[in-house]
């Protein structure tokens, strides 16, 4: 006879109800939770631990986004994605020091998953090819060339690279498409909006929304303190619409003065530190800017703001000590071109058990790991036990045993001061010579 099959639920025979039971299945595996946005103070942590080398790296970060620039001007790419292809590219840059991946890469990779992201697809040998007669003008290409086939694959194995970087997280934001419908309220069409002062005012805040992806800016604030930062800026450095930028402090626009301070500054250093890197850089005197940036700086310490929002100086001390510069990376070039045939991408060598996910609703992640954690979390308990050990009989030698043992203990203990040879009956008084009674002569 077959067994009985219960027709109530498990739930129902426990006395739980269904809403208050929670499927348990297999092993979850690893989720990994990518962050919206990034500290400085967690930047500069992770940029330490992969070596980072300021002066290098400052000038690969800035000739990568302006190849990604002028890449997607030459396919007429819009502005939405080189914002999307220069966040990937300093997510990808803050991971994997320059050693291991050429910088021009890592940046052709990052538009081409860009193009894809934002619909504006565009096939890998196209940048490529574009990436190529920008380089060398006097030899044009076409992207149907097959010295294009290499680094093609090249770039595909990349882009598998970047979208474990950024968690397979496609949000992006747009800092323009607000800095416009800002822009107009700010001037709108009349006589003012058509003047030259105006025009050149919002030429310099949409070119300095370019400028701000050269900086790691984009990867700390979302975009309303951007766009403030940018309109407080050109406010300072062209003089003229500062009476209208209370207006858009208000709880539709909600952002902290501290962030939008950081952001400047962070402009403001790029400004000073590579005016002829940047689009509007090179347009004003570097007197001219570092008079504002000393204002900027004037407007922090009266506020009584610290540079860098949700700063520790406690943890800064910690990191300082657990985190240690790589020799080797720390001085060697980036010398891992992408040859022709080269298809193969180094990957992280970190271990992992089970699959790894990627989770972007962190709630969800959190009560996930607390469901599975009584269940896959080894737990010990101490159990003390009596047991009962048989002592062992001493084992029992023979007589020849005990006399050759003693024997040899008494020779190791005589420290040779016997100047006799003994013979085959031992002692001290074997000499021949002594104790004959007869066959002697006398």
């Amino acid at each position: 006879m077959a067994p009985s099959i219960p027709t109530e639920p498990a739930s129902k025979r426990n006395g739980v109800n269904d809403h208050e039971v929670v499927p348990i299945g297999p092993s979850p595996g690893l989720s990994s939770n990518p962050p919206r946005y990034i500290s400085e103070q967690t930047l500069q942590q992770m940029l330490r631990s992969i070596g980072y080398d300021e002066a290098r790296e400052d000038t690969y970060r800035l000739k990568g986004v302006q190849l990604i620039d002028s890449v997607r001007q030459s396919i007429s790419l819009p502005v939405k994605t080189f914002d999307t292809a220069a966040t990937y590219y300093h997510r990808f840059r803050i991971r994997f020091p320059s050693a291991e991946y050429n910088y021009e890469d890592v940046a052709l990779a990052s538009l081409f998953v860009a193009c894809k992201v934002e619909d504006t697809i565009k096939k890998s040998k196209d940048v490529l090819c574009a990436a190529h007669n920008i380089r060398q003008p006097h030899d044009q290409r076409t992207p149907d060339d097959k010295m294009f086939d290499g680094p093609s694959k090249f770039t595909v194995g990349l882009e598998r690279h970047i979208l474990e970087t950024i968690g397979f997280d496609f949000q992006a934001q747009y800092p323009q498409k607000l800095l416009i419908k800002l822009l107009r309220k700010m001037f709108p069409k009349g006589e003012k909006g058509d003047s030259p002062e105006v025009k050149k005012f919002i030429s310099d805040a949409y070119d300095m929304s370019i400028d701000l992806y050269k900086t790691f800016a984009p990867l700390k604030q979302p975009s309303f303190p951007l766009v403030m930062a940018i309109l407080e800026l050109t406010v300072l450095l062209t003089g003229m619409g500062g009476d209208q930028l209370p207006q858009f402090y208000c709880d539709r626009y909600p952002a902290r003065k501290g962030c939008v301070l950081e952001v400047m500054l962070d402009l403001m250093d790029l400004y000073t530190q590579f005016p002829k890197s940047t689009k509007v850089g090179s347009r004003y005197d570097l007197n001219k800017l570092m008079d504002v940036k000393i204002d900027i700086n004037k407007m922090l310490a009266g506020n009584r703001y610290h540079r860098h929002l949700a700063w520790c100086d406690k943890c800064v001390q910690d990191s300082s000590d657990a985190l240690s510069v790589t020799p080797g990376s720390a001085i060697s070039p980036a010398t891992n071109s992408s040859l022709p045939g080269t298809t193969t991408v180094k990957r992280n060598g970190k271990s992992s058990e089970g699959t790894l996910r990627f989770v972007f609703d962190h709630e969800d992640a959190r009560f996930e790991r607390e469901t599975v954690a009584d269940y896959f979390d080894d737990v010990y308990e101490e159990i003390e036990e009596e047991v009962e050990e048989r002592i062992p009989d001493e084992p029992r030698h023979s007589s020849r045993s005990a006399h050759h043992s003693h024997s040899s203990h008494r020779n190791h203990t005589d420290h040779g001061w016997s100047p006799y040879s003994r013979s085959r009956h031992g002692g001290h008084n074997s000499d021949r010579h002594k104790g004959r009674k007869s066959h002697g002569y006398y």
